[in-house]
């Protein structure tokens, strides 16, 4: 069994959260993989991916899939392996039931009675925020941005105002439509995008969104992101850079937008007049 001294030994199979490295093998914990030779069975998200990591570590442990298409079809089979022992689920990298379908296990083991087991380890949202500069007090993980513009506004239109760090992931082929909608939608605020997080090219590009973006339009965005945003403050009665606000309504205008509608929505965060904006989107088009 997987228990030691200082893990709590209940009645019935406890399901093990196993984190897992999201780039350096060097950050999987010891405790991690005991868990992993110890329990009966592995329940892991791409068992090819993980099944590369437990032949580095010399784990034999049998596997089976659990991912967002199979999650209803292989719960009875889990809850059927914890009435006989441990289980250990783990995600393709960083920490379980984070941005996939991990939680809808956690809830019906938990109503099987079963008990639940955080092994904790790597999770890239909460790497990127320690590591940002940027407040670590209070915090808002809102996982994958939405893909449309529509609904980033719609999501952006609720956090705004919030005085809490935002913090999302974005793929790399999106990470520059998505920052150039926050700067529309939330201002030019502080910023950081995180990439390649604990790998040999680990990078975090650090200034307000406009510039991230601009580090971004000059080298092409490689690697999964993760974006961690300033929370809003109170206004200090500054203006946005013309440059800056040039590159907000060519975003606008490339959406489509009216020049009342883009003079209206950026008044509201630019700290420039309706007419002002206005004039410069008609000498825009």
């Amino acid at each position: 069994m997987a228990h030691q001294p200082g893990d709590k030994i209940p009645d019935m199979g406890t399901l093990f959260l196993t984190a897992t490295p999201i780039g350096n093998l060097e950050d999987m914990s010891l405790r991690g993989m005991r868990i992993l030779r110890e329990v009966g069975l592995i329940a892991a998200e791409d068992t090819r991916h993980t099944r590369q990591l437990l032949t580095h570590f010399d784990i034999h442990t049998p596997l089976i899939s659990y991912y967002e298409h199979n999650k209803l079809t292989r719960l009875d089979t889990i809850l059927a392996a914890l009435s006989q022992g441990d289980v250990a689920l783990v995600s393709d990298a960083g920490t379980p039931a984070i941005n996939d379908p991990g939680y809808e296990l956690v809830k019906a083991a938990l109503a099987a009675g079963h008990s639940i087991s955080p092994v904790p380890g790597p999770c890239s949202p909460i790497a990127a925020l320690v590591a940002s500069g940027l407040p670590t007090d209070s915090f808002l993980y809102l996982g994958y941005l939405p893909r449309k513009t529509s609904e980033r506004k719609a999501l952006f239109e609720r956090v705004g105002k919030l005085p809490y760090t935002l913090i999302f992931l974005e793929s790399p082929h999106r990470v520059l439509e998505s920052l150039a909608d926050m700067q529309v939608f939330l201002g030019d605020r502080e910023a950081v995008a995180a990439r390649e997080l604990t790998k040999l090219f680990e990078q975090f590009i650090r200034g307000t969104i406009s510039q991230v973006r601009a580090h971004f339009l000059q080298n092409e965005p490689r690697g999964e992101f993760v974006l961690v945003i300033g929370g809003q403050v109170e206004s200090s009665g500054e203006k946005w850079s013309e440059p800056a606000l040039l590159a907000a309504i060519d975003k606008s205008i490339l959406d489509g937008k009216k020049a009342k509608e883009i003079s209206a929505e950026l008044s509201e965060t630019s700290g420039w007049g309706k007419k002002e904006i206005y004039a410069l989107v008609t000498k825009a088009k």
